[in-house]
């Protein structure tokens, strides 16, 4: 090879290596330059790195700070609860799963007296068992083991119940166990032992109350009857001793007497009542009734009050409400006696007025009845009205000291309506007049409304004649309720010039200037045919008047609407030329036989002087056994029955008459005269047969009322109607 190849050959090779060298070169120079790199990165991650383990480590610090100072306030907590546990006079315990003791306070522990068996890690049924051993625990009538075994079970439950146990020492004590979520439980021993002993005084308390309760209702019932005997003496000779012939001083005295008697008895009476609400022994004895019809016979026994005082007594029914409910009518009756009565008494001139208002639920049988009395009396000044109603309150002023009275009737009656589930309100003008009502709620009698006869054929226009507006309004509304188109008049002159064209007459009584009497004369002497229906508050003494031969009929005001519906239907077929006569007395009837059995000779007196004037055969018993043997020879109509008697009581005899009857037939009806007066004697003396129930002391109308509603078809009546008349009349 020549040198020149050789030279160019290793120029090329060395040309080669210096590429190869600048290329190794480039590489390393890009190699160095990343490793650059890569130690700067880590560089920054290992000052990272430190930072976070510092951080670390001071957050670490601070957490290790913050634990030990928790851990501090936990032990601080754990003590001061601790603490506080052992201070509670009442036991704590906590057991875990397995029913060993975790920790007791003191008072848990005080109970075993300090024994060393009981301490923390002891088993609850070896509790149990040095309970039963030691005679710490007084098991009752159980045994020992039967005691354990009931523990033990009631240990087991899930949440045991509380259970009382008592100590040997009369300590009683409430275990309340409370089982947690891990099965650990709390058991808490509650000392009730104050509770239990005035538990047990309150028992002993109120058997003493009790007892008291029992003794002071025997005291009234004794006494009552004890008061009412002598009573019936006092009041009923008095009420005889008025109907002979006395001078105006004497009158005056027997006048006295029988008030003042009378006046005790409602004293009486208010007194038992209370007794009988204070001690919650009152009872409602609910039953159908006829409210209407009571509202009406309480107004016929306040209307000699009335009329004294010429005071008018209306009653507005509402038109669309039953009357029929059921509810204890007695108490009902006393109810409205007490605020009628009231009316009356504290009224002078005007006119007391009864109003009934309420909405019938037909479907559910139910209703809620309104009651007002109204009042044209002297009132109640307003800061006295919630004064009213306390016992023995009255509200004391010039204008009525006159009145007597013992401020219970108020108390009574607002207890009774609260007794019936109702309420009971007033609103007053001192002055003007007060308004008493009463709300009380009812189940239906029928579910039915009432219904009236139909308007006889012919009866198209009525005319009522009537000073008082009131009274115009209430009998507008009742005839317009049947489709009868009403004419109102408030006096009989213009009445006189109106009677054209008017079918009949419905007239008061006592009017001014013209009365309704006067009208019916005035109307026959004008030449009218039309018959005219005087309303009476008197009505025995308007039937003796000589007008009273030209109308058609008399009736008692107020009057039902009931029986204003029955009356208008015998207006019909006469239109003023039928005239009332009843007297139809058959020439061959007997006298009625009338038994009476009464041991008191005095009473004895009272009752036959009672119906002297009463055309009756009337027979004595002494005693049960002779009204026994004399039902059965004299064979009487009807027997007035005294309760106590000797030899026999008056509720055996009549057991006695209802087992002869039962062998041969028939039913007397036989009523009782007593002295008892306390709730629940009227229960016991109609279960024994008896059929009506009448308290000492006897009043002559209601002797009379019985004599009359009780007389049979075959005997001849009690009291013919002229010589009641006249009795009632003089």
């Amino acid at each position: 090879m020549s040198l020149a190849n050789k030279l160019a050959l290793e120029r090329r090779g060395r040309l080669a290596a210096e590429r190869l060298l600048e290329l190794k070169e480039a590489e390393l120079s890009a190699a160095n330059r990343k490793l650059g790199r890569h130690a700067a990165a880590l560089q920054g991650e290992i000052v990272e790195t430190r930072a976070e383990v510092a951080n670390v480590k001071t957050e670490n610090e601070r957490v290790k700070t913050e634990l030990g100072q928790a851990n501090q306030k936990v032990e601080i907590a754990e003590r001061r609860l601790w603490h506080s546990v052992q201070t509670i006079t009442d036991g704590f315990a906590f057991f875990n799963s397995e029913n060993r003791m975790i920790a007791a306070n003191s008072s848990y522990l005080t109970v075993f007296d300090n024994l060393e068996l009981i301490r923390p890690g002891v088993h609850y049924v070896t509790i149990l068992q040095v309970l039963t051993d030691e005679g710490i625990i007084n098991t009752g009538k159980l045994t020992p083991e039967a005691w354990r075994e009931l523990m033990t079970e009631r240990w087991m439950q899930p949440q045991p119940e509380p259970i009382t146990i008592r100590l040997w020492n009369d300590q009683y004590i409430k275990l309340v166990d409370r089982r947690g979520h891990g099965g650990d439980i709390v058991s808490l021993g509650l000392n009730i032992t104050e509770a239990v002993q005035y538990e047990k005084q309150l028992k002993s308390a109120r058997a003493e109350a009790e007892a008291a309760s029992r003794a002071k209702s025997a005291f009234l019932a004794n006494m009552s009857h004890e008061i009412r005997t002598p009573m019936n003496g006092v009041v009923g000779m008095a009420e005889l001793l008025c109907d002979t012939g006395l001078s105006e001083e004497q009158q005056l005295y027997v006048e006295t007497i029988k008030n003042s008697g009378e006046a005790l008895l409602v004293i009486i009476n208010d007194v038992l009542d209370y007794s009988k609400i204070e001690a919650q022994k009152l009872q409602l004895h609910p039953e159908p009734f006829d409210l209407e019809r009571c509202i009406h016979d309480v107004i016929m026994l306040l209307q000699p009050s009335a009329r004294e005082k010429n005071l008018t007594l209306l009653v507005d029914y509402d038109l669309f409400l039953p009357t029929v409910y059921v509810g204890d009518p007695g108490r009902i009756r006393q109810v409205l006696t007490n605020l009628m009565g009231n009316a009356v008494k504290f009224t002078s001139q005007g006119h007391v007025l009864v109003r009934v208002t309420g909405v019938p639920d037909l479907e559910n049988g139910q209703a809620v009845v309104n009651i007002a009395i109204e009042d044209t009396g002297i009132g109640i000044p307003e800061d006295k009205i919630k004064h009213i109603f306390g016992e023995f309150n009255q509200v004391e002023n010039e204008r009525n000291r006159q009145f007597d009275g013992t401020g219970l009737g108020l108390a009574i009656s607002k207890r009774l309506v609260d007794l019936m589930s109702g309420e009971m309100w007033v609103t007053s003008e001192d002055g003007v007049g007060s308004c008493f009502g009463f709300k009380v709620p009812f189940e239906l009698g029928t579910a039915e409304l009432p219904a009236h006869p139909p308007v006889p054929e012919g009866l198209r226009l009525i005319m009522v004649v009537d000073d008082i507006e009131a009274n115009r309004t209430i009998l507008r509304r009742q005839l317009e309720q049947i489709g009868m188109g009403v004419m109102t008049c408030s006096n009989a002159k213009e009445a006189l010039e109106q009677l054209n064209q008017i079918d009949l007459v419905l007239t008061d009584h006592n009017m001014p200037g013209m009365d309704g009497l006067e009208l019916a004369e005035a109307t026959c002497a004008a030449g009218s045919e039309v018959p005219i229906v005087l309303l009476s508050s008197n009505s025995t003494y308007a039937a003796s008047d000589p007008g009273a031969q030209h109308v058609h009929a008399i009736l008692q005001k107020p009057l039902p609407r009931a029986d204003l519906f029955t009356h208008l239907q015998s207006v019909g077929p006469l239109l003023g030329n039928q005239k009332a006569n009843t007297a139809n007395s058959g020439s061959d009837e007997r006298k009625m036989r009338v038994l009476a059995a009464e041991d008191n000779k005095t009473n004895q007196l009272v009752f036959r002087k009672m119906i002297k004037n009463a055309d009756v055969d009337l027979e004595f018993a002494d005693n049960g056994e002779e009204a026994v043997e004399l039902f059965q020879s004299f064979e009487p109509d009807m027997i007035f029955m005294d309760i106590s008697m000797p030899k026999m009581d008056g509720k055996e005899a009549a057991t006695k008459i209802r087992e002869i009857e039962k062998e041969r037939g028939g039913h007397i009806p036989i009523v009782a005269l007593t002295a008892h007066a306390m709730d629940g004697d009227d229960q016991g003396i109609l279960a024994s047969g008896i059929d009506h129930y009448l308290t000492k002391p006897l009043r002559k109308p209601q002797i009379h009322s019985k004599l009359r509603e009780l007389c049979p078809a075959e005997a001849s009546p009690p009291f013919p109607e002229e010589e009641a008349d006249a009795r009632q009349t003089g």
